[in-house]
């Protein structure tokens, strides 16, 4: 018996979503608009390829079809990713707190300014 382990599942669920990813992308492109026919999309005629009935229903069932399976693996994989962690900040070490400078006045103002300060909207002037 082989045990798979948790990031192996990860993987492989992860490379099911990105092919059916590309598959739904493709089939959508493939699909042709509404009242044209899909022959335009291989140059011949639809019936040829798909039979009588052309391929809008192939195209129909494909597309509905992959795009199960891609909401399905994003529910898994987001199940699966939910279990490795609980946080985004839970490996984020904590930093040393900052230390603020106090609001007290200096002990003698003349000393802490030699030169007075200019009134609010007005240019310094420099000597």
């Amino acid at each position: 018996m082989v045990r798979y382990t948790h990031k192996a599942m990860i993987t492989f669920v992860t490379v099911i979503h990105l092919v059916a990813i590309v598959l739904l992308v493709l089939v959508i492109l493939l699909q042709s608009g509404k009242g044209a026919e899909i022959s335009a999309s291989f140059g011949g005629s639809s019936q040829t390829v798909f039979g009588t009935a052309g391929g809008a229903n192939f195209f129909t069932r494909f597309t509905a079809v992959t795009a199960t399976v891609f909401m399905g693996t994003s529910i898994v994989l987001t199940l699966l990713n939910s279990q490795t962690k609980k946080s985004v900040f839970e490996g984020v070490s904590t930093a040393a707190p900052v230390t603020t400078q106090s609001s007290a006045p200096a002990a003698n103002p003349a000393a802490a300014s030699a030169q007075p300060v200019p009134p609010v909207g007005t240019a310094p002037t420099h000597k």
